[in-house]
């Protein structure tokens, strides 16, 4: 089968599609102006008179032969517009109702149509071969821009009608649904407007059926085995496979609980410090400071928080687990020597928006890591979302198609990890300790030469997009660019691999890679990254409609080949795989400095919440390296598992037991009685929605929703699927639907991750979390202390715009109580933190505070009291060292982390919490810019970048009022003499605090040569020396005596 050499671009609302090769002359739009089939979209054809065919005299709705014929034999016999009765029409079969029509009979021509077909066929022969061959190439695909293909020879190209009459062959990619049987007139039937619901989809669950049966024939023949031992056979008759057979019998995972003589203790102390802190919380309430009520009352409501805040935190890591996955049960069970892999499908999203800042190298890595992976060929597909419409990336992925098919076979001769070229060649190997083969250095040389060739090809597309020309892209063929207005360009796709349509140089299937770019127009709203992965879901349910969903950041490569194998150990597992929804990997960086000053790594948060997490409903979701059932992202509830049957007792003594209920019955459309709860979720689901408001308008995508375990059923045409492909992208397909609230990436945040996986949760569904001893997928981190604050930033505004939508988790999901509480916990604590800045401000400025006033937060404490301190601090660090012993998390990591969520807390999250006041409040959207200055470092070089932001001031400001209150207080110390040291040292004590916490901050700030910009030191002074002096001046929270001290006159007033 030939490969596509063309990219397809159109837009449903403007009724275009148009093909473009990049060896072809430029051509104009060709539109769509033939009347098709609105069920199936083909062609609505001719009758046997050679009149255009007409179903509904009517009203005239346009529908085809096959259509037409399949609704009167199998369907309500009713035109889907007007609903009136099709009645025959001549060379068209009889079925049940046509005696009671008037008209004549047409017994002449009743079972001719094949041979009219037949007929008809014969003439256009010609024509028809060259149509079907640029139909399916488009679809089949292979990359073709700037390069022609040499069996096109000297035919005249022209634009093809898209959506066709022809039938094709199995589409690349697509999995069939049955074996060997014949499905007739379904086909067109798939497509149908007026859903025929709840007919059962044939095939649908043939896959899965498929499966048990050839697991439940090798568990009978291994039963018969045992057999022959019970009654004394002969042991040589055993086959020896039996006890592989009961391997593949186990669990494929399994949670292991953390050792009792670690999490015992950390429980223990855990409620030990809830006690310490409730008597804490006591004593400074009953004790206040009367010569400073302000600072005791701000101290006081800053502390209260804190510990509202540390119970969110801490209580949802009371269960943690560790899981363990068995990849050799997996392939036992599904994977049988000598017959086709029965693993499931899985469709893998990456998404990518501005090439000048996602570098187009680093996403053709990621994609070749993905081509590379251990996995069946025929089960993978790739979709690449170009949300920015470029040429550099369309043309970048098409370098990466061509170099896939010689890297794909390289990594999986020689089984190398990991597979994305820049990451493997940058490994120091030493092929004398290591005994690696001759021949395999002699290829890795050759590969590495490859690869240098494919980074110059790459870095010269990026060199020549930097100046974009006044004219805007041209292709090679001369056709303008259709995405040279990122906000006002038609819908593109376009297949550049397919185990069909490409192949590598050892002649191996290579698995499909798809270019796709969602329609985008002036006055839609087009929700980000959550918009681009919702169109993902669609494009690839119409096209391959795997049943598991990877996605992944555009720089985030897989980093183990047996990722996807991994998740399967959950998702394929029959005891419990049912009920999960995701499987979320932990993110692991490259690139970061060995210290880690700005906790990219950010290892507490993957390796000790995420672990409390999953031992309550789940990890939560994170935004990539995530692996998703399609199902679940349509909104359909888990599976019922069943329920524990009551004890019942007869009616005449109700002390035991409970009293027999007579079953509830419901009234079917037959007016039979059938018992509650007979049907599932979705067959409850499909009688009572509209399809169309909730999935959309696209006939052959709601198909493919009702198919829990994947595949594509028999198109009518691969035209009619590219038109559907095209279609689902549109800008106005969500309109008046469900996608964004309940279906899909929800949409209402920029952390739409966190909103995706809570709704998931909310239904019932449970997340797991995988931690393979190799990491599964790798990604780049911020390096520089701007970026670093300005990421955090994002993710900050975003848990703020939750907490204010209608899906916060303070008041959403509790309609249906399937959100355990600890879960809620978790959730709500997502949402809150960011607020936990303005406390934290306010109790990083009182130590200053305290030492130019000479005031304090706290009165002469008691020897009681003092114990009542000391306590806390001892159950807070026995906390953290405990948690450190079960986790496996360093101490320096745990620092790290402390010494980062002060800086955060005190410039990024202040900042994300005044841009979303100001979003929800006033419905002003702020934007915090960054400006970059160039750094000229080698190693870590952009650790030592300044890119000067606003999120500087706060914690710069903190960092020089601190100082100069720990100078002003050691200068009043000295002049008032030994006595006045003993005060000091508290005050000192939680200065000094504050100033270790910031201290990564304040590196960053000076940068390598201790360099630091004139305008952060002018401001950070300015504001520090305004501060001080009006605080000393007015001094707000001292209470001033008004009258004569009655203690020192004794005059009783």
């Amino acid at each position: 089968m030939e490969a596509s050499a063309g990219l397809v671009a159109g837009s449903h609302n403007r009724n275009e599609l148009v093909l473009i090769r990049g060896h072809e002359e430029p051509k104009p739009t060709t539109v769509l102006n033939k009347q098709v089939c609105e069920i199936c979209g083909d062609e609505v054809g001719l009758t046997v008179d050679g009149d255009l065919f007409v179903a509904c005299n009517e009203c005239g709705f346009p529908v085809c032969r096959t259509c037409y014929e399949y609704e009167r034999r199998e369907g309500s016999q009713l035109c889907p517009q007007c609903k009136t009765r099709y009645k025959r029409i001549k060379g068209s079969p009889r079925v049940e109702g046509d005696d009671d029509e008037e008209d004549i009979d047409d017994l002449e021509h009743e079972f001719n149509i094949e041979d009219e077909q037949n007929t008809g066929q014969n003439q256009p022969t010609q024509q028809a071969p060259a149509t079907k061959l640029t139909t399916e190439a488009m679809l089949y695909g292979k990359m073709s821009y700037g390069r022609g293909h040499e069996d096109w020879g000297n035919e005249t190209p022209q634009f093809p009608h898209i959506i066709t009459g022809c039938r094709s062959q199995s589409v690349s990619g697509e999995f069939r649904l049955s074996n060997g049987h014949s499905h007739g007139d379904f086909s067109s039937s798939l497509h149908k407007r007026v859903h025929p619901y709840p007919v059962p989809e044939p095939g649908s669950e043939r896959l899965d059926d498929n499966k048990e049966e050839m697991w439940k024939d090798r568990m009978d023949d291994w039963k018969s085995k045992q057999g022959l031992l019970g009654e004394g056979g002969d042991p040589e008759d055993i086959d020896p496979d039996i006890s592989m057979i009961d391997e593949a019998r186990q669990p494929l995972s399994r949670k292991v609980a953390i050792a009792s003589s670690k999490i015992n203790p950390y429980r223990m102390v855990i409620v030990l410090r809830l006690v310490v802190l409730a008597f804490f919380l006591h004593y400074r309430i009953l004790h206040p400071v009367y010569d400073a009520i302000g600072l005791w009352l701000t101290s006081v409501i800053c502390e209260i928080w804190f510990a509202i805040s540390w119970i969110l935190d801490q209580f949802p890591k009371w269960y943690p687990i560790d899981r363990e996955t068995y990849l050799d049960r997996l392939s036992l069970r599904y994977e049988v020597e000598g017959e086709t892999s029965m693993l499931s499908p899985v469709d893998i999203f990456v998404s990518t928006v501005d090439p000048l800042k996602e570098p187009p190298l680093v996403t053709a890595n990621t994609v070749l890591s993905i081509l590379a992976v251990d996995y069946p060929v025929d089960k993978v597909s790739c979709y690449v979302s170009d949300d920015g419409a470029s040429m550099l990336t369309f043309e970048a992925l098409s370098e990466a198609a061509e170099f896939a098919r010689k890297w794909v076979p390289f990594c999986k001769k020689f089984n190398i990890e990991p597979r994305a070229p820049e990451m493997y060649f940058y490994l120091k190997i030493d092929y004398i300790k290591d005994k690696v083969q001759p021949t395999f250095v002699k290829e890795r040389r050759a590969m590495k030469r490859e690869y240098e060739e494919f980074k110059i090809r790459v870095n010269a597309l990026v060199a020549k997009a930097m100046k974009v020309p006044p004219e805007g892209w041209i292709m090679q063929d001369g056709t303008p660019w259709p995405g040279n207005n990122t906000r006002d360009h038609p819908g593109m796709m376009q297949v550049f691999l397919g185990h069909n349509g490409g192949s590598d140089v050892d002649g191996n299937k290579l698995p499909r890679l798809v270019y796709v770019s969602r329609e985008k127009r002036p006055g839609f709203q087009h929700h980000k990254k959550a918009g681009a992965m919702n169109s993902l879901i669609r494009v690839s349910a119409v096209l391959t409609n795997a049943p598991f969903m990877l996605n992944l950041d555009c720089d985030h490569y897989i980093n183990n080949s047996k990722a996807i194998r991994e998740a399967m150990c959950f998702l394929m597992d029959p005891r419990v795989g049912r009920k999960v929804c995701y499987v979320q990997f932990p993110q692991r960086f490259d690139g970061i400095d060995r210290n880690d000053r700005y906790a990219n790594r950010n290892t507490v948060f993957f390796d000790i919440n995420m672990k409390g997490l999953d031992g309550i409903q789940g990890p939560v979701y994170v935004g990539t390296g995530c692996v998703f059932r399609r199902q679940a992202l349509y909104g359909y509830n888990p599976p019922k598992g069943p329920k524990r049957p009551k004890m019942v007792s007869c009616d005449c003594c109700p002390c035991f037991g409970s009293r027999r209920k007579k079953q509830k019955f419901f009234k079917n459309d037959g007016d039979l009685p059938v018992e509650e709860g007979i049907y599932e979720d979705k067959e409850m689901l499909m009688s009572q929605l509209n399809f169309d408001k909730r999935f959309g308008q696209s006939a052959a995508f709601v198909t493919s929703t009702s198919m829990e375990y994947g595949g594509v059923p028999p198109s009518s045409s691969p035209g009619a699927l590219l038109k559907e492909a095209i279609h689902v992208i549109s800008c106005g397909y969500e309109d008046k639907t469900e996608w964004g609230t309940e279906l899909g990436w929800i949409y209402g945040s920029i952390t739409e991750d966190i909103l995706t996986g809570f709704k998931m949760h909310c239904r019932g569904w449970r997340s797991a979390y995988c931690m393979p001893k190799r990491p599964a997928f790798k990604g780049t981190a911020p390096v520089n202390l701007s970026d670093r604050l300005n990421q955090v930033l994002r993710w900050a505004l975003g848990s703020v715009e939750i907490f204010f939508s209608r899906h916060s988790p303070v008041w959403y999901g509790y309609k249906n109580g399937r959100l355990k509480w600890l879960e809620r916990f978790a959730y709500i604590n997502t949402t809150v933190y960011p607020f936990t800045s303005i406390p934290l401000l306010a109790y990083c400025t009182l130590p200053a505070v305290c030492l130019l006033t000479g005031k304090f937060i706290m009165p002469s404490i008691s020897t009681m009291a003092s114990l009542l301190f000391i306590a806390l601090f001892i159950s807070i660090f026995t906390t953290g060292i405990l948690e450190l012993r079960w986790s496996g998390v360093s101490i320096e990591e745990w620092w790290r982390n402390e010494q980062f969520w002060v800086i955060g807390g005190v410039s990024s999250h202040l900042f994300a919490v005044v841009q979303g006041l100001l979003k929800v409040l006033a419905g002003i959207d702020t934007n915090f810019t960054v400006t970059s200055k160039a750094s000229d470092d080698e190693d870590f070089g952009e650790l030592y970048a300044f890119k000067w932001t606003t999120l500087l001031i706060p914690p710069t400001t903190i960092l020089i009022v601190n100082i100069i209150g720990v100078v002003a207080g050691i200068s009043d110390a000295i002049n008032n003499g030994y006595q006045s040291w003993g005060p000091l040292f508290g005050k000192l004590f939680f200065s000094f605090w504050v100033i270790v916490h910031l201290y990564p901050f304040l590196k960053g700030l000076m940068g390598r040569q201790n360099r630091t910009p004139t305008v952060v030191i002018i401001w950070s002074v300015l504001l520090a020396s305004i501060f001080s002096l009006l605080w000393v001046r007015i001094d707000p929270f001292v209470v001033k005596a008004k009258g004569p001290d009655v203690k020192q006159c004794g005059i009783n007033c």
